[in-house]
């Protein structure tokens, strides 16, 4: 795995810290869209014995991203050792993710953890958190606005630097024309990765916006744009589920490019290993979850604040078929 880290104005890179080890117990999550309960067990257990605390989720994630998936089950693990309920909840619609953020206000958790995929819709929200007392870390999306709403931190990669990588590792293969496919239009994050990867590729790259929720819609829109231009040799997708979707669409309009990818997950990693992938940049989405959660304890607990207010970056990686027989277990249980 190739670590790609550039220095960037106001970024500093924190070192996570290293937790106690995992104590089996349960946890409880909402699962389901719009906040529908799903229990997963009573939590607590033989962790650490400080006292119980509620600590809710909302991420912007759309139905069946496997990617959430990851997250959450990093953030369960750091739950069973800190005695905490975790509780998550989701909406790819920025207006009712806000509204998840004022349930779990209104639940007076004892911290939270926001994406900011769409960080004007959010803001007012997370300024409500704040303002009732309630810290709150943000994830994933939308770092550069974090501390300016008031969040003690934010954990995931650098957006723009992750793109560079792309551009860069694109140079190596002597690529020349790419496509970027933006599956949620508006996201913050997603536009900064095409952005940056097109600051570094010295070929030429285009972006392509699809429904992400509709992955029919997806392939069509791919195969489309793959059947109209043959001189396409690269597809670049920022999010693991697409990378199969492009891969079924290349095969359709008959194109020889090479599909990359942002994120991991087993089909990913399958795909690394025989050949259907080029490379995928790993932001390590089981830290997210399990960091964001133990600090949010640590917070509370020992008035430790990780990153020292600071982004702690968790990405970008690169990887690539060698890295396949390093990562291929972890991915099958969940982790990667």
């Amino acid at each position: 795995m190739v670590l790609r880290r550039r220095a960037r104005r106001a970024t500093t890179v924190a070192v996570a810290l290293t937790s106690a080890a995992l104590l089996a117990a349960g946890c409880s999550s909402s699962g389901g869209k719009g906040g529908e309960e799903n229990s997963s067990g009573a939590g607590g257990g033989k962790g650490v014995n400080t006292p119980r605390m509620t600590i809710a989720m909302v991420s912007h994630s759309g139905e069946g991203d496997t990617f959430w998936d990851i997250v959450q089950s990093g953030a369960k693990d750091a739950a069973r050792k800190d005695n905490v309920q975790f509780d998550y909840s989701h909406d790819d619609e920025a207006g009712r993710q806000a509204q998840l953020v004022q349930s779990a206000i209104d639940k007076k958790v004892d911290g939270l953890i926001v994406t900011l995929a769409k960080p004007d819709a959010m803001k007012g929200a997370v300024k409500k958190a704040v303002d009732a007392g309630i810290p709150v870390i943000t994830i994933n999306s939308g770092g550069e606005h974090s501390a300016g709403f008031g969040a003690i931190s934010h954990i995931g990669q650098d957006e723009a630097i992750a793109g560079e990588a792309v551009g860069d590792e694109l140079n190596k293969r002597d690529r020349k024309k790419a496509l970027c496919v933006i599956h949620e239009q508006g996201n913050v994050s997603l536009e900064e990765r095409c952005a940056g990867a097109k600051k570094t590729f010295d070929g030429e790259m285009s972006t392509l916006n699809v429904d992400g929720t509709n992955m029919p819609d997806v392939q069509s829109s791919v195969e489309a744009k793959l059947q109209s231009d043959s001189d396409i040799d690269t597809v670049l997708t920022l999010g693991a589920p697409f990378a199969a979707t492009s891969a079924k669409a290349k095969e359709k309009a008959g194109s020889k490019a090479e599909i990359d990818t942002f994120d991991l997950n087993a089909q990913v990693v399958k795909g690394l290993k025989d050949g259907s992938f080029g490379f995928a940049v790993d932001q390590q989405p089981y830290l997210q979850g399990y960091e964001a959660v133990d600090a949010l304890w640590l917070h509370s607990y020992n008035a430790n604040e990780l990153g020292g207010g600071k982004p702690v970056l968790t990405g970008p990686a690169v990887v690539t078929k060698k890295d396949v027989p390093r990562l291929e277990k972890y991915t099958k249980r969940g982790t990667r």
